[in-house]
């Protein structure tokens, strides 16, 4: 199973993704609301992970995709986000 439980990509490329950073069938399910602005450049085959704009704990893989999805859907969410944590 992917550690991706969402995934879109925003017009100008980057990506917005819902992942999971706990391991597989534990509980909490950790996961977190990422940007990666490299998606689809050579750059994003470098590997490692975009700064967490959100994170949460749940019981489920399914209740951290619903809880953080809203917020991952939301492009001026998106934007506030990454100002706050001085990603633009």
């Amino acid at each position: 199973m992917s550690d991706i439980l969402y995934e879109r990509f925003l017009p100008a490329g980057p990506a917005v993704r819902i992942r999971r950073t706990s391991e597989e069938g534990r509980t909490p399910v950790i996961a977190v609301l990422e940007v990666d602005r490299r998606a689809g450049t050579p750059r994003e085959k470098e590997g490692g992970y975009p700064p967490a704009l959100m994170r949460c704990e749940s019981d489920s893989e399914e209740e951290a995709r619903l809880t953080l999805e809203p917020h991952a859907k939301d492009d001026r969410m998106l934007a506030q986000l990454m100002r706050e944590k001085g990603l633009r």
